[in-house]
């Protein structure tokens, strides 16, 4: 009787103890679908497909019919300019989409979906450019664009910087050419100076940094024998599977904990559980902790809020590191955007925090594509010496690339000279003067838009409620700014920029914003707030599901809106 007593009280115990770690980890899951993966996937599957008619396009937040017709006029007018200033790569545009998939899809997604389809057939964007000099680019019909995009962080130094990368680093390599498999002898080197910006033991070479991260991933998890790897709510490190767990992957990422950023709970879900390989830090997450890389497809509202506090994200990343080492977890900083943006020994450096892996790529290839992983020699053996036949394989016929070495080395070659070391002297101070200059001359013109920055790395906030901030994107690039498909959610300067480069930016930023207030765009309303526009979407959200739903009908009176994709 005692003994069972014994097993019923131990059996209890586990019991609790399960349901204790359970708690733990729901209380450090975010409260946004951002934070709980199958839930968004589920809500993401019960939405309908609808957009606005010309009529609701203008009045979408109840506007009176002269804002209406205001805004109608400019649109119409910006359509013209577009027509007229964009039709080659417009057309161009168009007749690839209907092929190209990686195109469609960004078109469709530049801004909300209830206004995507008036927009593409008023403001087609189109996407092709001929050339590129200095901090400008310029497109098939030869307008020439102050460049802001950044190539989605790979132009760290200036497009000339990189042509030239990849025009010596090829001379290098040119008598070898592609012979893969085996090395060109410029690995070597840059294998040495990889060890000396990471701090770390070993190196291995890879094709994107999506492979960069899912070595690390497999590594930490094959050295540690455990399952589950944990990331930040809103972080992301590439397209797949296991560190996209919620919508654009279409299965569940079992093995995977989605956790609140900079949050006391996450640290204790650390401590406690016996199940976790490794941790992904993403450092660009520091401008808007616990929220999806920003997008203007998502600017439903105005309720986008970025901010970057260095003290405070230094201070996370140091408490986190002493949880991971106190419990054998594997700290890995995926420095794939930030490497050598922030610093020349990136995150690392800037931070003051070591990290076990660290992997790197985008600018690293000096223009030529690339992932690389660094990390401490416990971690980078991909067998066990013990075990033979117990091996972690990681291969790909195009890593270390000859022409991909060369152009890696001539780009390291050339951060350690003097003209791109003068660049990261006072890197901060410059990029914070620059945005506090702009920010005055938007507040001074009582235009409600203001920047926030991660030094180069921008994106605009919007201060009063809106239906149309999306719309300032095309304001922009009517004055000649070039921006990536996710608008306004992201700028990304090159380092290069002079100030008198930055003030040619700063003058058509303003005017662009001064031509949204002017057609009527920033309209407003005391009773449009952030939370009235998120019901009043909601509500269309609920109309569109209950018209195409089994129990509801398309004809039904409830139904406003079209349920037919166009």
């Amino acid at each position: 009787m005692l003994l069972w007593t014994i097993a019923a009280a131990l059996l209890t115990l586990l019991v609790l103890r399960k349901l204790w770690l359970r708690l733990l980890l729901s209380r450090a899951k975010h409260r946004s679908l951002a934070g709980h993966s199958r839930l968004s996937r589920r809500v993401a599957r019960l939405i309908r497909y609808y957009d606005y008619d010309e009529t609701q396009f203008f009045t979408a937040d109840d506007a009176p019919a002269e804002v209406a017709a205001q805004r109608r006029a400019g649109f119409m007018q910006l359509a013209q300019l577009y027509t007229q200033r964009f039709a080659k790569g417009s057309a161009l545009t168009r007749e690839v989409a209907r092929a190209a998939s990686d195109l469609d899809f960004t078109q469709r997604y530049r801004v909300p979906f209830q206004f995507s389809r008036l927009v593409r057939q008023y403001l087609p964007s189109g996407t092709f450019l001929e050339s590129s000099s200095g901090v400008t680019v310029t497109d098939v019909d030869g307008n020439t664009f102050l460049d802001v995009s950044g190539s989605y962080g790979v132009n760290l130094f200036g497009y000339d910087f990189y042509k030239e990368c990849i025009e010596r680093g090829a001379e290098k390599v040119r008598s070898l050419g592609p012979v893969l498999g085996a090395y060109h002898p410029l690995l070597a080197d840059n294998v040495r100076r990889l060890r000396e910006i990471s701090g770390l033991d070993e190196v291995s070479f890879h094709m994107s940094g999506t492979e960069a991260v899912m070595q690390a991933v497999r590594l930490a998890r094959y050295h540690t024998r455990r399952r589950y790897l944990v990331r930040f709510c809103g972080a992301y490190h590439g397209w797949w599977g296991d560190v996209q767990p919620g919508i654009g992957n279409p299965l569940s990422a079992d093995a995977t904990y989605t956790l609140k950023d900079m949050d006391a709970t996450s640290l204790k879900v650390l401590r406690t559980r016996r199940d976790i390989a490794c941790v992904l830090v993403n450092p660009v997450q520091a401008m808007h902790p616990n929220a999806s890389a920003p997008a203007d497809s998502g600017l439903i509202d105005s309720a986008r809020s970025a901010h970057f506090d260095r003290a405070a994200y230094a201070a996370w990343l140091k408490e986190l590191r002493a949880v991971c080492s106190a419990r054998g977890i594997v700290l890995i900083f995926d420095e794939v955007f930030v490497g050598f943006r922030l610093a020349p020994g990136g995150a690392q450096e800037y931070f003051g925090v070591r990290a076990d892996l660290v992997t790197y790529g985008k600018s690293l290839g000096g223009g030529l594509p690339v992932g690389v992983v660094c990390g401490r020699s416990a971690l980078m053996k991909r067998y066990d010496e013990g075990r033979p036949a117990d091996v972690c394989l990681a291969r790909g016929t195009f890593n270390s690339h000859p022409y991909v070495m060369g152009a890696m080395h001539e780009f390291l070659t050339r951060l350690e000279s003097e003209p791109i070391q003068a660049l990261y002297r006072g890197l901060d101070a410059v990029w914070e003067r620059r945005a506090a200059e702009l920010n005055a001359r938007l507040k001074a013109g009582r235009l409600p838009v203001q920047v926030a920055t991660l030094s180069s790395i921008w994106t605009f906030n919007f201060l009063a409620p809106s239906r149309y901030n999306w719309m300032f994107q095309y304001y922009l690039k009517a004055q000649e700014l070039s921006l990536s498909w996710v608008g306004t959610a992201r700028l990304i300067f090159s380092l290069n920029y002079s100030d008198a480069d930055f003030a040619a930016v700063a003058d058509r930023v303003v005017a662009a914003a001064a031509a949204m207030e002017r057609d009527g765009w920033w309209w407003q309303n005391p009773a449009l707030t952030n939370k009235a526009i998120r019901r009043r979407v909601l509500r269309e959200l609920l109309q569109a599901w209950w018209s195409t739903s089994s129990i509801g009908s398309t004809s039904s009176p409830r139904s406003k809106y079209s349920g037919a994709r166009q």
